[in-house]
Order: C-alpha cells, then structure tokens, then sequence
C-alpha cells in the first residue's frame, strides 16, 4: 500500500502479500457457515451463474429472509455467492474497512466471492473504482483487456450504460492483454475501467475472492467539497421559482449563478478549506452505491 500512495498504477499488478489475518479470517469454510446458517443478510447476497444474470432474490429467500437451504443449493448447482458490504455486516472487515481509509483518504467497500470448482459467476464487465482483489482461498483465472472507455466514473461510462452487444465477441476473439491466475497469497491491484472476466479453472477447489472497491478522490470530488460552503452564503440558498426554469430567464439566473460561484470561490481560504476536505477524506463513508 506505501508504493500505491505515491505511484497509483494505470495497468494490473500482481503482489505477493503472502498469508495474512485476512486469509486466516474470511476463509470458505468461515464464509459457508454464515451464508448456509441463514445468518447473512438477504439484501447484500446477490447469486450468478454466467452466462447468466444474478438471480432474482426471491431464488435464495423465503418470507423475506434467507434461506439457508436454498442458498446451499444454489452454490452446489454451480453459482457464485456474493456477500457484499462485508464492511457493514462483520466487525472485523468494518475495521479492516477503515484502516484502508485512514491510510489513504479513500473510503472503500468489500466484497466476498464464493465460486464452486469449476465455474464462473460475473463475465466480462469494468467497474467505476480502483480494485484490489485478494485470493483468500482456491485459484481463479482473470483474464483482463485494456479500457474501452476512458476513466469511468460513477455513472459516466458506466459499463452496462455504453454496452456494445459485440463487445464480448470482439474481445474473446482478441484473446486477452493479460491473464493471471490469483492464487491464495496474492493480490491484484485491477485499474478503473479494466475489462475482467474471472473464472475457476480448477475442477476440485472453491475459490474465495474478496474485492476491495476503493473510490478514488477526483477533482470533481474536491470541486464539490469547495463548493459545499456555500450554503453559507444567503444568495445560494434564495428560492428558484417554478417560471424561472425556463427560456431567457433561465440563462440569467445561470450566469449570475456562476458568478456569484466564481466569487464565492475566489474568496476561500485554501488552508481551512484543505482541513474541511481531509476531514472529509477520512471520515465520508459513501454507502449509496
């Protein structure tokens, strides 16, 4: 993590990290027992098979809470469980979840995956955030190709909203850019906007993966915490009224707008700003996603 907070990467790496609490903590038997016991929470389970969508919830619950058995069966049928948040629903990785943050201003998510031998949950997708992906148990496959958009971000290039039916065609007959297979002791440092498509090759071993989401900070971010202020300000808090949303007096109210903007910010001090924004780094949580 040290090397990353100086020199953020634009192309997978892998790291040898060797055997962690980590790997001792969130291993497939410790992750069977909470899914199969009924004890997880419903709403952060998600079931897929590929080439399949995720499953409807209603597949792994009865009378709006989990089914143990039906989770079982599913996962011996061949899907991939993912508990996701594990930040919010284990005290150890709420921990290890803000340990993360602290060392890096990011706030961060964590996902486990739980993929039977043999088999392959998600297919070829990008996400919005930086990943680091930890092998906890098992050997999965990731087969990745170069970014077919340029820094996705939030909903801006989201994957499923610029899809291209000929996408997964294209790069399957391109082969790979590169191909890794995780193994327990390592990890995988994916850049935003990476293609994957991660699979079980090994017939008689579950894997485990747990993939940690780390929003990167950007300047829209620092934008937006400069410009919170300003509901300070009495002239940024006055009522636009219905009949002003429209036609010339739209463009006024927009103009004046960014100007009073522009003077608002002109007018910071960088320095309480900067201590306002660090705070912010260090403690936003970002859970709407």
């Amino acid at each position: 993590m040290t090397d990353l907070l100086l020199n953020w990467p634009d192309e997978p790496r892998v790291y040898e990290r060797g055997s962690t609490a980590l790997d001792e903590t969130i291993t497939a038997d410790f992750l069977k027992d909470y899914l199969f016991t009924g004890c997880a929470p419903a709403d952060e389970i998600a079931v897929v098979r590929a080439p399949n969508p995720s499953l409807n919830k209603a597949a792994f619950m009865t009378n709006g809470r989990t089914d143990a058995a039906k989770l079982r069966r599913l996962h011996e049928s061949g899907h991939t469980i993912r508990l996701g948040n594990l930040q919010r629903v284990l005290p150890y990785m709420a921990r290890v979840s803000k340990r993360v943050q602290e060392e890096t201003g990011y706030s961060n998510y964590v996902h486990a995956f739980l993929t039977p031998p043999g088999n392959q949950g998600l297919r070829h997708h990008w996400d919005q955030q930086m990943a680091v992906i930890v092998q906890t148990a098992g050997v999965k496959r990731w087969q990745l190709w170069r970014p077919p958009v340029e820094a996705p971000m939030r909903e801006f290039n989201e994957s499923w909203r610029v899809w291209r039916d000929d996408y997964i065609t294209k790069w399957e007959a391109e082969g790979p850019d590169n191909e890794v297979d995780l193994k327990v002791g390592q990890s995988l440092l994916l850049p935003r906007g990476w293609i994957h498509n991660p699979r079980v090759e090994d017939s008689d071993e579950t894997s485990v993966h747990l993939t940690f989401a780390l929003r990167e900070r950007t300047p829209l971010w620092l934008a937006e915490q400069m410009v919170a202020g300003a509901v300070s300000q009495g002239e940024f808090r006055q009522v636009v009224r219905p009949g002003q949303l429209d036609g010339a007096e739209l463009g006024r109210l927009l103009l004046g707008t960014r100007d009073a903007l522009v003077k608002y910010l002109s007018g910071l001090d960088v320095s309480e700003v900067a201590r306002a924004v660090r705070h912010a780094a260090m403690t936003e949580l970002e859970y709407t996603t």
